[in-house]
Formats: C-alpha cells, structure tokens, sequence
C-alpha cells in the first residue's frame, strides 16, 4: 500500500485502539472531514505543546463539523495518561505495532542526541468526508509539523478552503 501523500489520494481505512481500549476505524468518521495528527510520543514537549492546541482549538473543530484524531506509537495505557493529565478532549490513537504509522510512511530516522534512531515525523494529513463511493480521501499534508501554532495552522488552512471541498 502506498503512502498517500498528495490530494485526492485514496486513504485506506485502518482500525486501532483509543486510549480506553475501544476500537476506532478511520470509516468511523466518514460523514466528516478528519484531522489526524501523528506525534512522536506522548507527554513529551512538544508532543505536549501540538496536543494542547488542538485541545484549545477543539470546539472551533467541532463548530466546523471537523474531527479530531491524534495518533502516535504509544500504548492505550500511556495514551490515557497522556489523556487525563492534559484534559484532551479527542481519541488518542494506540499504534503500539506501528501498522498504521508504517502504512502512512511516517517511520524515519531521527538524531537523538547524537544517536541514529526511528521515530514517527510529525505529520498531519486532513482527510475529505467520505465521497460517494465511500473512500475517504487526501485534502492535504501538513509535513515537518512545528507543535508551536500548528492547530491554528490548521484552521486557517480550512477556513481558507471552500465548503466544498471539505
């Protein structure tokens, strides 16, 4: 399966655990535009920072008829830790196995303080409703995410976007 990376890519329907352990399918969402966020890892700063503008900026989503998903390699346990010390108000995905960070190609390499290691680049793709065939499918790709602001990057990306083309 190929990564989609550009508009009017087709995106696959995945399914993973929040962080209450209830199974979440991206078809779960087809009646809406989606946000999902992949973060590198919870709690960390600026995972945190990323996190809690999109919590801040929630009810402008919801306004909008957007959902919120974020998404990283974390397990269900460390994402509702991540969950109730920030007070966020959107499913945190577990991708513990990396299925889903892997189908999207976000595995890469990173230098750690001076060591090669693999870690999720932060990426965030907003994703059309479903269409009339029921594909979900690419509207854009925010890549090399800066956690400052980045929610009300977002925004102004969609309030700048035609109705119709959510």
């Amino acid at each position: 399966m190929s990564a989609p990376r550009n508009p009017g890519d087709l995106v696959k329907n995945f399914t993973l655990p929040d962080q209450n352990g209830t199974s979440r399918s991206l078809a779960d969402y087809k009646n809406t535009p989606v946000v999902l966020f992949f973060y590198p890892r919870a709690d960390t700063p600026g995972c945190t920072i990323e996190s809690c503008g999109f919590r801040d900026a929630f009810e402008l989503f919801q306004s909008k008829g957007i959902t919120v998903l974020g998404i990283s390699r974390d397990t269900v346990k460390a994402q509702k830790k991540f969950e109730e010390k920030y007070n966020l108000p959107y499913p945190l995905l577990a991708d513990a196995d990396e299925t889903v960070c892997n189908a999207f190609d976000l595995i890469k390499p990173k230098n750690m303080y001076g060591k090669l290691v693999k870690g999720v680049a932060r990426t965030t793709f907003l994703i059309a409703a479903a269409d009339a065939q029921g594909e979900q499918r690419l509207l854009h790709t925010f890549e090399n995410v800066k956690p400052e602001g980045h929610a009300q990057q977002v925004l102004t990306l969609l309030e700048s976007s035609p109705a119709g083309n959510l």
